[in-house]
């Protein structure tokens, strides 16, 4: 399941226009970079909408989907709990949709059904102490929020990517938080979550300037990108920029990202530019 319900209102006005799952990094939305992982272990993906739900109608995902609309939103564990009857009785990944992580799912998914874990959460190590989370020795969360249960090994950061067991899954309130209503109750019971270490790269594109650090990571060495049905008038010097399908520039661009169906006639440097006509500056 991908959550993608939510305002992302630290990324507005660029989520005025979108909602943050679908605004692209690189050629595609971020939301199909997710998919794109987790077809590697599912048959199929449920994403919770609520803001600007329309704009889902007609996504192509690399694996069958099906969106539900939440009228109010519910909650990261009431969004699971809603699509209950959707998602079958296994164990079950849920993603955030803002967060973009090559994650090996399968070893995820190992993990929690080795450690006889309710849940086991992607964690990226940080030192003893730091990050959201805390790691004991054998490798479970015993630090989250303002609850510990043990001692702590190695802290590190919680990517908001997990797999639910079964039981967890049938244990989810109708709205509400998995972290705060149902993780931190759990530990506090004696239940056990696992970590499982994520070494790689990873973003979160929750705001402007991590939006704009994960569509440099997607660019890398190329100088820029251009979109096969961008139009970009002759003698524009676009640098180290992406510029999105239907774009249309008309002028210079440099480290920037044009989003489809976006018009540029002045010279834009580290900015976003929306559909609108809006110029939102990275920095």
């Amino acid at each position: 399941m991908i959550l993608a319900a939510g305002y992302g209102t630290r990324l507005r006005p660029l989520t005025d226009e979108l909602p943050k799952p679908l605004l692209p990094v690189g050629d595609r939305p971020a939301v199909h970079h997710v998919a794109l992982a987790l077809a590697r272990v599912a048959e199929r993906v449920i994403l919770n909408t609520h803001h600007r739900p329309e704009a889902f109608d007609g996504l192509s995902l690399p694996l069958p989907h099906v969106a539900l609309c939440e009228p109010r939103i519910l909650g990261t564990a009431g969004g699971v709990a809603n699509a209950r009857a959707l998602l079958g009785d296994g164990d079950v990944v849920v993603w955030n949709g803002d967060i973009l992580a090559p994650v090996d799912l399968a070893a995820l998914l190992s993990r929690r059904r080795v450690m006889g874990a309710l849940a086991a959460w992607v964690v990226a190590p940080r030192a003893r102490g730091e990050g959201t989370v805390g790691v004991s020795e054998d490798g479970l969360v015993v630090r989250v929020r303002g609850t510990t249960v043990g001692e702590e090994a190695r802290g590190g950061d919680f990517l908001g990517v997990s797999a639910l067991s079964p039981a967890a899954v049938a244990s989810l309130p109708g709205e509400g938080c998995l972290v705060g209503d149902v993780v931190e109750p759990a530990l506090r019971r004696g239940a056990r979550v696992a970590a499982a270490w994520h070494e790689g790269p990873w973003d979160d594109i929750g705001t402007v300037r991590s939006y704009a650090a994960a569509n440099a990571r997607w660019l890398g060495a190329r100088p820029q990108f251009v979109a096969p049905s961008a139009r970009v008038a002759a003698g524009c010097d676009v640098r180290g920029s992406i510029v999105g399908d239907g774009a249309v520039v008309r002028a210079a661009v440099r480290g920037s990202i044009v989003l489809p169906g976006a018009e540029v006639d002045r010279p834009v440097e580290r900015a976003v530019v929306t559909a609108r006509g809006t110029i939102v500056p990275i920095d």
